[in-house]
């Protein structure tokens, strides 16, 4: 399997979603239904004030956040599937979706939770250092950080491992790793921000 050396351009998923409305299965998938579960299991906290979500798709995991969150943002770089995901959420009056290509584009405000599942693989190393400064300057203090990924071989610049590992590298000055789960299909990595002084 030939890897891509460069970050995904939205041309990538445009693609993937016009063969396919659920390209990944999100909606019906045991694995997905079982990871989303054990995500929201892992939040350290029971209800959040501000949340953002990276790569939300067509909105599944999107719509059971916004159950813990006064307000969601949720971006994805797709219009396909945000389509989808607007579709999915329309009840749920605090969540706001939005088109964004990071680490290039990133929302103005700070955050108390920070969520990117299945997400930083698709860029290469100087796109998750970007992604790592970003997430530092926009997360409200003690605020918390979940990383999600597929542990399988990929076509995609990164390993799951690869970019959990670059990404807490790149933020171990401000966020400390609290929990970490490995299942025999993807990873999860919990980071807590670190108590200034």
């Amino acid at each position: 399997m030939t890897r891509h050396t460069t970050s995904l351009p939205p041309g990538y998923f445009d693609e993937r979603y016009a063969a396919d409305p659920d390209p990944w299965n999100f909606a019906d998938s045991p694995y997905e239904r079982s990871k989303y579960a054990a995500t929201l299991a892992a939040l350290p906290r029971a209800h959040y004030a501000s949340a953002l979500e990276v790569g939300c798709s067509i909105g599944v995991l999107t719509a059971a956040l916004a159950e813990r969150c006064d307000a969601l943002l949720a971006l994805d770089v797709a219009e396909a599937a945000l389509d989808q995901a607007r579709a999915r959420c329309r009840d749920r009056p605090g969540v706001r979706l939005l088109r964004a290509q990071v680490p290039g584009e990133w929302p103005e405000g700070t955050f108390d939770l920070i969520l990117l599942s299945e997400v930083v693989y698709y860029l290469d190393t100087g796109d998750v250092a970007a992604l790592a400064d970003r997430v530092r300057a926009s997360l409200a203090p003690g605020g918390d950080v979940v990383l999600v990924h597929w542990t399988g071989e990929t076509h995609y610049p990164l390993t799951g491992d690869e970019a959990a590992d670059l990404f807490i590298s790149g933020t171990r000055d401000r966020l400390a790793v609290d929990r970490q789960v490995r299942t025999g299909q993807y990873r999860l990595d919990v980071l807590r921000g670190r108590e200034a002084g």
